[in-house]
């Protein structure tokens, strides 16, 4: 992974000027694929673009279910067993079209061209190397495969990439150990966190205490999966058990005032994805996101996209969401950019000068 020069933070990319107003919105809205922010939720399959897993499948002969194949993101619902059951085996067979070194550089390269053209200066892509590891010759060598595309990937763009590491909590706890411990044997190499993703209404959270142990001890940044499809609960498990600096989603924290409070002033970054619940049901329509009772609670927010292969929407459309539906200002959205960064594993000096780039969007 390359280190940045100085602290440096990356090139700006080139974006063209895409601004428009919103639905609702006025031509003086402030383009948001400008707007400087950093992407903390972004699954590695999920970010694949839907032309790349057509062209996967055609050549690996995989045959895709209309809901993979049809132009349009699935419908999705996965607030029950079977509903997440059938999210997870289109991710699963998505998945199964990744086959070799160069499908991984290609899926890791396209992600940072997408984060790069909507404004994202910093990357820190999720993934679970042991479902890639049958048909990439084994654990190790599918995570130092992953590693290296993120490492071609960021000279290629400028973009900052880090890779989070995360466990299944559908596995056994001694499974995520091990791969806590190879997290920490490649910190070095641009690994900065660690994680727990799948149906977290699954198991319970203090299974994979020791797992998250190790990643701290070896200088990991936590950062499980918790308050989506299950409630606050969850995330206070996240917070007691596992020691969590971040939680992925948190949303459903919204529920609990005095969790709320725990969490803004802990000033625990929460990774929301705002189009990623409506679409899995958690809640019914994108103003039902408590986007704003997170914001005006003081808890820290990074939106993320979790999932576009499936849910059809990237990183800026979060902030749009934001913009449309929750009328957040330009001088707010630039507040949650800000929050985007201070919750990264990004260096000092990338922070500060992101947070200077920031500044200026919101002051032109």
């Amino acid at each position: 992974m390359p280190h940045d020069s100085g602290d440096r933070p990356p090139n700006p990319p080139n974006l063209q000027d895409t601004s428009a107003p919103h639905p609702g919105g006025s031509a003086a809205d402030r383009d948001l694929r400008r707007l400087p922010k950093t992407h903390l939720h972004l699954h590695f399959t999920g970010s694949m673009r839907p032309g790349t897993l057509l062209d996967l499948a055609d050549k690996y002969g995989v045959h895709l279910p209309e809901a993979l194949s049809g132009g349009e993101p699935p419908k999705l619902r996965a607030t029950d067993e079977r509903g997440w059951f059938r999210f997870q085996r289109l991710y699963d067979i998505a998945r199964s079209c990744l086959r070799s070194p160069e499908d991984i550089q290609r899926l890791v390269l396209e992600a940072a061209e997408e984060d790069v053209r909507d404004g994202s200066r910093w990357l820190e892509i999720q993934v679970d190397p042991t479902s890639y590891a049958p048909r990439l010759g084994g654990l190790i060598p599918a995570l130092e495969i992953i590693l290296d595309a993120v490492d071609r990937a960021s000279s290629r763009t400028g973009l900052g990439m880090r890779v989070l590491v995360a466990a299944n909590r559908t596995k056994h706890p001694l499974d995520a150990r091990t791969l806590a411990r190879l997290a920490v044997r490649y910190a070095d190499r641009g690994i900065v966190g660690f994680g727990l993703s799948n149906d977290e209404r699954r198991g319970f959270a203090r299974d994979f205490d020791r797992a998250f142990s190790i990643a701290r001890d070896g200088g990991l940044l936590a950062a499980p999966h918790g308050g989506e499809l299950s409630g606050p609960g969850s995330v206070r498990d996240c917070l007691d058990d596992l020691d969590a600096g971040r939680i992925g989603h948190g949303v459903r924290a919204a529920e609990d005032p005095r969790l709320l409070r725990r969490l803004a002033e802990r000033g625990v970054t929460c990774e929301v994805c705002p189009t990623s619940n409506v679409a899995l049901g958690v809640y019914e329509k994108p103003e039902d996101v408590p986007l704003r009772t997170l914001f005006d609670a003081g808890v820290p927010m990074a939106l993320g996209a979790d999932d576009p292969l499936l849910f059809g929407a990237r990183l800026a459309d979060q902030y749009e969401l934001a913009r449309t539906h929750h009328e957040f200002t330009d001088a707010e959205l630039a507040e949650l950019a800000r929050q985007s960064v201070r919750g990264s594993a990004a260096p000092e000096g990338v922070k500060s000068g992101l947070l200077a780039e920031i500044d200026a969007w919101a002051a032109d």
